[in-house]
């Protein structure tokens, strides 16, 4: 495998995004740039509506494994803001029908990671995971979606176990959220900045690109699951031509950075049987 101009040479040349062309849209320059306390703090205080005195990283783009045998998630933002709360933030670009399972299982193994055996459950942490979303994902034109458990007979009454999840939409149309909130929502959805803070991002953004240190590791990240393509062609060898192009399928669908027409192309299977290998995954 050799890497030349930002391009991946497979059986077939295929380009990727150049390093040069990320925005703050794509989720390894928003990792970037939000694990900064001076971008992050504000992203933050302006999606929540809320003043956070500080946050700390436990570990930038964490990877939470349990076990072995259990599926493990990569993190792109997780921060602490050192007063009981735990926010996880995920840029998200393309639309997958288990995203709302994607947030409980996420939710589900933070918690578990937060907590040690012994402890008790009051030390768990509040939890709040924010997807943001370059598409409406319910289709109804809002920018803000959030959900909390709360009583189905008595909606005045909320459990109250520290958990909450918030949808951000870039392509929301209804008046639903503050200025500030929708101006740095039209900046991620690709507008100019318009006003400080949006400016500040987008400096950070150009800063980023100049970095010779995060291009490597955007080239390397990227060779990395190419590689796994590459693993799969040799466990072709041992166990046949069909069970390696599913084996590659469910890499690329682990890795959750591929779209299912990518995961198609690479795996050499069908848009069905990509979907039917989601479905039998999230399950």
């Amino acid at each position: 495998m050799t890497y030349n101009s930002h391009k991946i040479k497979t059986s077939e040349t295929r380009s990727i995004k150049k390093y040069e062309d990320l925005t703050i849209s794509d989720d390894f320059m928003f990792s970037i740039i939000m694990r900064q306390p001076e971008y992050c703090k504000p992203f933050l205080e302006t999606v929540l509506g809320i003043k956070i005195d500080h946050i700390e990283y436990p570990k930038f783009q964490e990877v939470i494994d349990l076990d072995i045998k259990a599926k493990s998630i990569r993190l792109d933002v997780y921060v602490d803001d050192g007063e009981n709360t735990v926010y996880n933030i995920e840029m998200q670009n393309v639309s997958k029908p288990d995203q709302p399972k994607r947030m409980r299982y996420y939710q589900d193994l933070i918690d578990l990671d937060l907590i040690e055996k012994g402890q008790d459950y009051n030390e768990l942490k509040n939890n709040i995971v924010i997807f943001v979303c370059t598409f409406d994902p319910f289709k109804l034109g809002r920018h803000y979606y959030s959900f909390e458990n709360i009583c189905i007979e008595d909606h005045e009454l909320k459990l109250n176990d520290g958990t909450k999840k918030i949808i951000l939409n870039t392509k929301g149309i209804i008046d639903d959220i503050s200025p500030d909130l929708k101006t740095l929502l039209d900046f991620i959805d690709g507008n100019k900045p318009e006003d400080a803070f949006t400016r500040k991002l987008s400096v950070a953004v150009e800063d980023a690109r100049l970095s010779k240190k995060w291009r490597v590791q955007y080239m390397n990240l990227q060779l990395a699951y190419l590689d796994k393509l590459n693993e799969g062609k040799e466990l072709g060898k041992e166990i046949g031509i069909e069970e390696a192009k599913t084996e590659n399928a469910k890499r690329m669908l682990s890795a959750n950075k591929f779209s299912l027409e990518d995961i198609s192309y690479f795996s050499g299977l069908s848009i069905d049987d990509v979907k039917k290998l989601q479905q039998e995954i999230a399950k």
